[in-house]
């Protein structure tokens, strides 16, 4: 996380020796990574272990990328978080990259971030659930507008309507 470019990768070496491997291991801070409900917490560590090798025109990388990620239960709407690991299986990087395919190879440098981002996006659950035991919300237990709370009166204001649910106040069912 020292340099301004921390997965900018020289490979000068391995493009002189065809069949050669590296690894390329290190944590970095990548902001701006979410899907759906789910986010890696900005200022976040992310790990990446990836071995880099050369083929005769281009290089591949496989390995891991490990991010923590947070959001909120698809179903009860509780906070949840935990750790996503991303399988890089071969991603190739070559000079004249292929649009959604592969990465491109720079001179004689690659730039891990594009493969990094996309690998991470991939591995953040679309659904959060807090756990497979997870029932969501019990009707019985949330405000109903009318200053009742499963029973209890809620005129000396110690429950406040979660602004998430508010709006069911507003349906109204025919018996």
């Amino acid at each position: 996380m020292t340099s301004a470019r921390p997965l900018q990768v020289g490979v000068s070496e391995l493009l002189r020796h065809p069949g050669s491997r590296r690894r390329f291991e290190t944590d970095v801070v990548l902001d701006g990574l979410s899907v759906s409900t789910a986010a890696v917490p900005d200022g976040a560590s992310i790990h990446v272990d990836v071995i880099l090798e050369s083929l005769s025109s281009a290089l591949t990388a496989t390995g891991m990328v490990g991010v923590p990620w947070q959001g909120a239960c698809r179903r009860c709407l509780d906070p949840v978080s935990g750790e996503a690991e991303a399988e890089v299986h071969a991603e190739v990087f070559e000079r004249h990259p292929t649009e959604g395919e592969t990465y491109a190879l720079t001179g004689e440098q690659i730039d891990l971030e594009p493969l990094v981002r996309d690998a991470v996006v991939l591995a953040l659950p679309l659904a959060p659930l807090c756990g497979d035991d997870c029932r969501g919300p019990s009707p019985d237990s949330f405000p109903t507008g009318s200053g009742e709370l499963a029973g209890h009166d809620l005129a000396d204001g110690d429950h406040e309507i979660d602004p998430r649910w508010a709006g069911l106040g507003d349906l109204h069912f025919d018996d």
